[in-house]
């Protein structure tokens, strides 16, 4: 029995960020009781309604220039008319986001800023990674969950001369399943105790 539904929008421009998003939905679908449904930032304006029904929306995208990709933008911008007019509001929806780029800062942190800005206009509830850095100490691995240390959501890095069969690592993949579990079982905790009250 479906309890909650975790939509998961995003772009990706060379592949990479898919398997992003796929992993992060591999994440949300063990938690019982979730269902899942994925979409790419162009096919999300023809799914409002959907996005509308769902309880959680995590949001991805690759960071080019430091910030999410346009095309992504052009699926934010549409929301804020789309969504808001046709009485479809995301208000009080479970939210997070992911990224990835071709270094290993890459300025993630400003895309996953601003995913977080988009949902508090929405009005939704931004969750974070909850997970310590890795890779910070002399101890440390790059196979370490978090190895970036981002609070904010997941992140990951693709090198730019390999192709998404290849990359993002197996650290950062498991990194974005943590978070799709983390946000299922915070939507089961918070559906559960909207519908108990």
């Amino acid at each position: 029995m479906t309890n909650a539904t975790i939509a998961i929008v995003y772009h990706s421009g060379y592949g990479h960020t898919a398997r992003q998003a796929l992993a992060v939905e591999q994440g949300a679908g063990k938690a019982p009781g979730i269902a899942t449904l994925l979409l790419t930032a162009e096919e999300a304006p023809q799914h409002w309604r959907e996005l509308g029904a769902a309880d959680a929306i995590i949001f991805g995208a690759p960071t080019y220039v430091g910030g999410p990709s346009a095309a992504f933008k052009v699926f934010q911008e549409a929301s804020s008319n789309a969504v808001m007019s046709q009485g479809l509001a995301w208000r009080n929806k479970i939210a997070a986001g992911f990224t990835n780029s071709g270094s290993r800062s890459g300025d993630k942190l400003a895309t996953l800023m601003q995913m977080a800005l988009f949902a508090a206009q929405h009005g939704m509830h931004w969750i974070n990674l909850a997970l310590p850095p890795g890779n910070c100490s002399s101890t440390g691995k790059e196979t370490d969950l978090n190895r970036f240390g981002f609070f904010l959501g997941a992140a990951a890095q693709s090198n730019t001369d390999e192709g998404p069969e290849v990359v993002p690592p197996e650290a950062d993949l498991a990194t974005a399943r943590h978070l799709g579990l983390r946000v299922a079982e915070t939507t089961l905790q918070f559906v559960r105790g909207r519908v108990a009250g």
